[in-house]
């Protein structure tokens, strides 16, 4: 079996970290136009005290593909997939948890959790909870189930403090909510609202894949433009 660093090794070459600067938004590192803010953040939920991209996840690319795959594919294929997902998830937190901790002014993170989908038949089966909570040493001894997806109807990409209901309340301490991929953060920022209410003091969130179409506006110069190659000891919160 290929160690965490091999595995990941492979996967350098189409991997963009995200960085602050202008044109990038405050908050999920979305690119603009020349604005602090993107859309969707400026007027979705504002519930994660910290949202962390470790790469960009760029339409048609290998990492783009593979986070769809892992959920879209079974048997070898699908567990290919996670295990590169998981080894990203590794590498990533146990380099930089300590600086997202120090972000939102937290000694450590008490438990971490998934987003669940927001499919409620899809939740059932969704192989994020398996990549955190099986296959990603540095969290799997805190990972907890703590949402599901609630009976209350709500409109995608939207963010709504009703979509998620608590499996457990939560006596104070911070919460590490890992997801996949951000396109809006609508189902973060949704889930991020239902911890906050059971109780969490802090709540930040680590997504694998930022979601950019690279055919939008200008964004395929500013990709470009990105530093390569892609370092696994810079954090996209390093200068916060």
């Amino acid at each position: 079996m290929p160690s965490v660093s091999q595995l990941t090794h492979e996967l350098e070459e189409f991997m963009l970290a995200p960085r602050r600067g202008p044109g990038v938004c405050r908050r999920c590192f979305n690119l603009t136009e020349g604005y602090d803010w993107c859309w969707p953040c400026l007027h979705g939920g504002h519930c994660l005290d910290a949202v962390v991209p470790i790469s960009y996840s760029v339409s048609g690319g290998p990492l783009h593909a593979m986070l769809a795959g892992y959920k879209r594919t079974c048997g070898p294929q699908a567990r290919a997939f996670e295990i590169r997902l998981a080894a990203v998830l590794w590498r990533y937190l146990e380099l930089h948890e300590q600086c997202i901790a120090h972000a939102v002014s937290v000694e450590h993170f008490d438990l971490v959790t998934t987003v669940p989908s927001s499919d409620w038949a899809r939740d059932l089966r969704h192989p994020l909870r398996r990549v955190v909570g099986q296959l990603t040493e540095p969290v799997r001894d805190r990972y907890h189930r703590l949402l599901r997806r609630s009976a209350v109807p709500s409109q995608p990409r939207e963010f709504d403090a009703r979509r998620f209901e608590i499996c457990r309340e939560l006596d104070g301490g911070s919460v590490l909510l890992i997801d996949d991929t951000w396109t809006t953060g609508a189902n973060a920022q949704s889930a991020a609202a239902a911890l906050k209410a059971a109780g969490a003091l802090a709540v930040a969130a680590v997504v694998i894949g930022r979601y950019l179409n690279e055919d939008w506006q200008d964004n395929r110069t500013r990709l470009r433009a990105l530093p390569r190659p892609f370092r696994w000891e810079t954090c996209a919160l390093e200068d916060h």
